[in-house]
């Protein structure tokens, strides 16, 4: 699952890695170390022809729902039911993102029975894209709230140890295919992350605080008589 990430590259950088132009970037977040459900979020788009850095809320709110409040239960979207589920499918067909993260954090249980968070980035701190999926919820008076959901898959097997569920990582070969609203059919793009994409290390409680904030959330922190969770 995705519960909890980390996305603090500048604007500049994402719009290099992308490929976005200066000119279609039309939203900007702040670096975030503890993104949680409900922040606003960058995402990679195409609008018309153009690729775009945008924003959006994480936690999708289907176009039909009566109030935003549910998109506190749609962060996630389930690769295996996503092209079934009413509350996805309109948008899997036409309204595919990326959001770009530099990790994110699962917890495993302690021997006490306690919870023990850990930080998932790319061995070599590489920009990761996890697929995903917008919409677009309209208030009574007409404003919209465009919102956003990141797509699950079975855990590789190097990640079991902490969660049987992981985030999507889009390959950079797949980007444009993904985000092309042309491409009618993508269940072949829907793969689970596969070993070795990311590594994981123990992490400090702190970044269960969703006030917390800052790169030393993702630091390295010794977990004494752990055994070895890979």
């Amino acid at each position: 699952m995705c519960g909890r990430y980390a996305s603090a590259r500048s604007v500049e950088d994402l719009a290099v890695t992308f490929d976005v132009g200066a000119d279609d970037v039309d939203g900007v977040v702040e670096p975030d170390w503890n993104v949680a459900p409900t922040k606003w979020v960058s995402v990679v788009l195409v609008r018309g022809d153009r690729r775009v850095l945008s924003t959006a809320r994480w936690g999708l709110v289907p176009s039909w729902a009566p109030d935003p409040s549910v998109g506190t239960r749609m962060i996630n979207a389930r690769i295996e039911t996503v092209a079934d589920k009413p509350a996805f499918r309109d948008a899997l067909a036409q309204r595919r993102c990326l959001l770009p993260a530099d990790g994110w954090y699962e917890w495993s249980t302690r021997p006490d029975g306690t919870r023990q968070p850990h930080y998932l980035s790319r061995p070599g701190r590489e920009v990761i894209a996890f697929a995903g999926l917008w919409e677009r919820w309209l208030d009574a008076e007409g404003r919209p709230l465009v919102t956003t959901t990141i797509l699950t898959g079975p855990a590789p097997e190097d990640l079991r140890a902490l969660h049987d569920r992981a985030p999507v990582v889009m390959p950079a070969d797949r980007w444009q295919q993904w985000l092309d609203p042309r491409t009618t059919s993508v269940a072949h793009l829907l793969t689970p992350t596969a070993d070795n994409v990311v590594v994981a290390h123990p992490v400090g409680d702190a970044v269960g605080d969703v006030r917390a904030a800052g790169p030393a959330l993702v630091e390295p922190v010794v977990v004494p008589e752990q055994p070895s969770l890979f």
